[in-house]
């Protein structure tokens, strides 16, 4: 009895703690059991020492309730250490902290997420108006486009496509309809470059550059009226082809330390003397520049004169510079691998620019870092994102057509296990690369602005192209290696460092932005603790409120982390019924040991976390895998719980759960403590892991799926250009139906005639069947152009050795128009 009075005391904390009861409905309870201890006697008396533990945890309680009593005993102490235990942070750190908003990456820190509220979130659409310009100008375009002939004979886009760009507005997606734009919303925007991605990547960069950070954003939220006036219509119709400059030889990842500088001073203006800036800077990298008529400057602004204010270094500021104005030197290009959109370098020395030339005008110098981070908290999620999933989308189509096209042994490939095994890979991923990509422009089109999230989309997205990718290219073979017309996969598999790389290198972007900046911005207390500390937004009384709740959701996700690994997630509901429900309660599960594991770390190292990137890149590996399970339990959600999709979802979540248990394993086994952190790993996995990688028969479901034509196939691929050319693509999307369609009557051949049709001995075996009557005329016919078909996707491209070896400037040709 002694053992079960001490099990009620344990078991009564718990659940309090586990339910986050206020601090001060806590202490009524334990008042009213207390008193019901003391006043009443059950069958077996109530021992004193258990009444006295009821009394003294309820007085100690009592006292923290206590604010005054609190902060003379505890918090003021805490106050003066927990400042000199902050990290430093920079104005340009403190900037990108502030930039954006927190969404659900709020709900997956709080160790307890509301899914219902998730649940209801509008899912992203399109307009009448915007799914008319996917099937209309984007569908022609993309059919115009000869994805060979751009990046090895022409190496640039066509004049006639640049006009159909100009002509059809696709410059303007993101410019309001009374500047003559589109005004597109993010779901819009993220499909128009999807699709023209799954055709060719030099077009859809040239798209989506205009409609992502640079001179039409920053002025819709920063420029003047008389700028807005005169720029967005004209670069709404394309008169005006921007480029944004940012990085630097030295700033390249760390932008912030560029040296390009503008010297406030008079100069001559339109026959006048103005107040302006003379403008100086080195820009590499820069997409568009080498044809843009408007060049947007990022530079650090210097007053050494005074003549605007005392302070001298009036920090980064943003202009708009016509690429005509003296000095501007522009015109040279860089070639990026797999791709030729334009992209090059961009340089000027003493420039002199007036001062309505910043955007926003002279109020707005110094606050360019700050607009270029509120810029890409939304932009960041939307025209990468897109790329990436552009890339899996056209991996599984293309993948799941040649492993059924392709034989060997006498059978697909894609019948083989080995093959099965990245053909899921390619699957699942590209399922919940979708999901996400989805679920984040849902948030954008509501008003948000997620930074982190936008940050965890544009790394793991692209990562995920990476890796959907290579596995084409494995199951492809020698078709995906050797280069031609024919060859639909080599320019993707060659640009895939690209999107790696820009806009925050994917290495930076994991180590230090994903969970560094999350950490901070979407804890529910570390911001408010930081803030009140320093004096920046708050008092020691806001100190001691955040530092109480703080240690009361620590306490509250260790206890719920036990309570849910000891119960495997059944102390927990789900918002859902059915084959789903599990994953809801896992990942609520993995929520909670999250928060405790995240605030474990930091309360170990405190300002020297941002120096431990391994462990910040492994957290960063459990907040994705937290948000892309999350994102792809909405898609089945709102695709109305296709049971034939399940196994595209069961592969995704059990392969996030996984990573997530081994990010968060990886953390606690080098954790800075050794002891602490042994015990957080007894708490979060008191019986060892809990989760396996995706299974065997789910992957062969997975594979099957995309090995033929059906519902969940085309949900899997939709959004993507399907072409029914004479093209590369389109002879495998051929070949793909036709082999399905005469499927039946290989089948009848291969039982009646104990023989395997294959693209060399189809013809006499053909005719032997219908001769014998195993299959009719027609069902030969079909046969017959499956096989040729099948011939025309097999065959690889070769050249005269003159146009490999010959002159430099002559372009590869194929030796037959019709590849073989």
């Amino acid at each position: 009895m002694t053992l079960l009075f001490l099990l009620a005391l344990v078991l009564t904390l718990m659940i309090l703690s586990y339910n986050r009861v206020p601090l001060v409905v806590t202490v009524i309870i334990l008042a009213v059991i207390t008193a019901l201890l003391t006043n009443f006697r059950i069958a077996y008396p109530t021992p004193t020492w258990f009444r006295w533990s009821f009394g003294i945890i309820m007085i100690t309680l009592a006292g923290f309730s206590i604010k005054p009593l609190r902060r003379l005993l505890i918090s003021d102490r805490l106050y003066s250490l927990f400042r000199k235990l902050l990290p430093r942070l920079s104005d340009t750190e403190q900037e990108a902290l502030d930039a954006g908003t927190v969404w659900w990456d709020g709900e997956l820190f709080s160790g307890r997420p509301r899914w219902r509220k998730l649940l209801k979130t509008p899912p992203a659409t399109l307009s009448e108006k915007e799914q008319a310009y996917l099937d209309g100008p984007v569908e022609e375009l993309c059919r115009s486009l000869d994805d060979w002939d751009i990046c090895d004979r022409h190496r640039r886009l066509p004049a006639e496509a640049w006009e159909f760009l100009k002509r059809h507005r696709f410059f303007s997606m993101i410019i309001p309809e009374s500047y003559g734009g589109l005004e597109f919303s993010a779901a819009a925007n993220s499909a128009v470059v999807m699709k023209l991605a799954s055709r060719n990547l030099t077009a859809a960069v040239t798209v989506m550059v205009p409609n992502s950070l640079g001179p039409a954003e920053l002025l819709m939220h920063y420029g003047t009226e008389e700028q807005k006036d005169h720029y967005l219509p004209r670069l709404a119709s394309g008169e005006e082809i921007p480029c944004f400059a940012l990085t630097s030889p030295s700033a390249g990842s760390d932008a912030a330390s560029m040296i390009d500088e503008g010297i406030v001073c008079m100069g001559e203006f339109e026959g006048r003397e103005v107040l302006g800036l003379k403008v100086t800077w080195n820009k590499r990298y820069i997409t568009l520049a080498p044809v843009a008529t408007l060049l947007g400057l990022a530079f650090r602004a210097k007053d050494p004169e005074g003549l605007i204010g005392d302070q001298p270094d009036l920090g980064i500021t943003c202009a708009l510079i016509p690429t005509s104005t003296a000095g501007v030197q522009i015109g040279t290009r860089h070639m990026p691998i797999g791709a030729v959109f334009m992209n090059g370098p961009t340089s000027g020395s003493d420039v002199f620019i007036p001062m309505d030339w910043i955007i926003g005008g002279q109020k707005m110098i110094g606050q360019g870092w700050k607009m270029l981070m509120q810029s890409l908290a939304a932009g960041r999620a939307i025209s990468l994102p897109a790329l990436g999933v552009a890339g899996g989308k056209m991996a599984s189509m293309m993948t799941g057509a040649y492993a059924r096209i392709r034989k060997q042994f006498g059978i697909p490939i894609g019948y083989f296990e080995g093959i099965e095994e990245p053909l899921a890979r390619i699957g699942g991923r590209t399922y919940r690369m979708d999901a996400a990509r989805r679920l984040t422009l849902s948030a954008l089109d509501q008003g948000e602005r997620p930074a982190v999230l936008s940050a965890i989309v544009k790394y793991q997205l692209t990562e995920g192209n990476r890796q959907t990718i290579n596995d084409a290219m494995d199951v492809h073979g020698g078709k995906g290696i050797i280069t031609g017309p024919n060859n639909y996969l080599a320019h993707a598999y060659e640009a895939l460092p690209i999107s790696i790389t820009v806009e925050g290198a994917n290495i930076l972007t994991r180590s230090l932005i994903i969970f560094g900046q999350g950490a901070i911005r979407a804890h529910p207390w570390l911001l408010k603790e930081m803030n009140a500390a320093s004096g920046r937004n708050g008092t020691r009384r806001d100190f001691d409120k955040a530092l109480f709740s703080h240690v009361g959701y620590t306490i509250s996700n260790a206890v719920r982390s036990l309570m849910l690994a000891l119960s495997g997630g059944l102390a927990t509901s789900s918002p859902v019924s059915g084959p789903t429900a599990r994953y809801y309660r896992q990942m609520t599960r993995m929520s909670s040991a999250f928060a405790l594991v995240a605030d474990s770390v930091l309360l170990t190292l405190g300002g020297k976390f941002k120096f431990r990137e391994t462990l910040s890149g492994r957290l960063a590996d459990a907040l994705i895998h937290l948000y892309l399970g999350s994102a792809m339990l909405k898609r089945f959600e709102d695709d109305g719980r296709p049971e034939e999709d399940l196994p595209l979802l069961q592969w995704g979540m059990d392969d996030s759960l996984y990573t997530i248990q081994n990010s968060l394993l990886g953390v606690l086994r080098n954790f800075p403590v050794p002891l602490l952190g042994g015990l957080v790993k007894s708490i979060i996995f008191p019986f060892g892991q809990s989760y396996a990688p995706p299974s065997d028969p789910v992957g062969k479901a997975i594979a099957r799926l995309m090995l033929d034509e059906n519902a969940s196939r085309d949900r899997l691929i939709s959004g993507i250009y399907v072409s029914d050319a004479r093209d590369a693509s389109g002879k495998v999307n051929t070949a793909f139906h036709l082999v399905l369609d005469s499927a039946d009557a290989e089948q009848a051949i291969r039982t009646a005639l104990k023989e395997t049709v294959s693209v060399d001995n189809y013809a006499g075996l053909v005719q032997r069947a219908v001769e014998s009557g195993v299959i009719t005329e027609e069902q030969g016919a079909r046969v017959r152009l499956a096989q040729e078909a099948s011939i025309e996707v097999i065959a690889v491209d070769d050249f005269p050795r003159s146009k490999i070896e010959g002159q430099e400037d002559t372009p590869f040709r194929p030796a037959v128009a019709e590849g073989g």
